[in-house]
């Protein structure tokens, strides 16, 4: 530790037994009131200086200062401080309103790519650090919804059990609903959904994007088109998944912004899943909305036919969810480990 004078700037380095002394001169308000301890500020300002970041990129990430104290559990005026503070450290202005908007200036976008880099590396070398420290053992019972359960899981579960194969896994599959009441009844510890947020009883961690698409088949008669308008989208046979599924509620929302029903589109049958829609419209001539990264081997082997719907924008999240409050231990490995995996691509 060292120890330096306020007016002459001498530094002086003080041993344990000093340290202890100190610390407990410190703890009775019985300090020398010339001396500043630097290693101590310095540590504060850093511990100070991370919390920042992180409400920057919350803010940044949502445009809404309001929205990130949410996230944060601390209050608007906190975040309003902490990002006037960094606007001063960096001598620019990251944020504008535009009445109640929010927007990211050029420096604040520069701030953000940064911002978004140091923080991911703290997560990898915290979840390192942690590996080191323990054996990492125990069960872990997770659930997914059909999409991502068939696409996106599996390889991830594939390398957290080869670097940890003293967890106990176990996969729930099931449609969004039926994840998100696995988590509310303690069925499962972590889930991994699609679409919109529903209870406030469980915590949604943004994962990654996703975007659903209109394809067909190849051999379908509807394989001539390469776009469609909203009006021609409801004389188009459809085949889209069940009651329940994130997708349906994703392509029910877009509609909704265009004045559209699900009771506007022929739809000829829902069905529960990705596969068995892929293998409908192999032999008919209908046309189903569907994630993009459901369909790729299909695209790549030239199976499938994309078609642009103008206007019609399908764009959702895939969120990390558990119970609200902060998810139990093994959870939350596994959940770095996740944005790390995907951190990569």
């Amino acid at each position: 530790m060292i120890l330096q004078n306020h007016y002459k700037g001498d530094k002086v380095k003080l041993n344990e037994t000093s340290q202890a002394e100190l610390g407990k001169s410190i703890l009775h308000k019985n300090i020398f009131p010339k001396f500043y301890l630097l290693c101590i500020s310095s540590q504060a300002q850093y511990v100070v200086s991370d919390f920042r970041l992180k409400v920057f990129c919350s803010v940044a990430n949502h445009l809404s200062f309001t929205k990130a104290a949410g996230e944060l559990f601390v209050t608007q005026p906190a975040v309003t401080k902490h990002i006037h503070e960094l606007e001063q450290q960096y001598g620019t202005r990251l944020f504008e309103r535009k009445g109640n908007s929010v927007f990211l200036t050029p420096a604040g976008e520069l701030l953000k790519k940064y911002a978004n880099q140091i923080l991911q590396l703290y997560q990898e070398a915290a979840f390192e650090l942690g590996t080191l420290q323990s054996k990492h053992s125990g069960k872990l019972r997770l659930g997914a919804s059909t999409t991502i359960g068939q696409y996106l899981i599996a390889p991830l579960l594939a390398k957290y059990y080869e670097k940890f194969p003293q967890v106990e896994l176990s996969l729930l599959n099931g449609n969004t609903e039926m994840i998100e009441n696995a988590i509310l009844s303690h069925t499962i510890d972590l889930g991994v959904v699609e679409g919109r947020k529903h209870h406030s009883g469980i915590k949604y961690v943004d994962f990654m994007d996703d975007e659903l698409v209109a394809v067909v088949h190849v051999k379908s008669k509807l394989a001539h088109l390469d776009e469609l308008t909203l009006d021609e989208l409801t004389h188009i046979p459809l085949v889209l998944r069940e009651r329940g599924s994130g997708t349906l509620e994703v392509i029910e929302g877009a509609l909704k912004e265009h004045n559209l029903k699900l009771s506007s589109l022929q739809i000829v049958m829902h069905l529960g899943g990705t596969e068995s829609i892929k293998s409908f419209l192999e032999h008919s001539n209908c046309m189903a909305f569907l994630s993009i990264k459901s369909i790729q081997k299909e695209l790549n082997m030239g199976q499938l036919k994309l078609i642009k719907v103008k206007d019609l924008v399908l764009m959702r999240k895939f969120w990390l969810i558990h119970l609200q409050g902060q998810p139990e231990p093994m959870s939350e490995s596994f959940m770095r480990f996740a944005f790390r995996e995907y951190t990569k691509k």
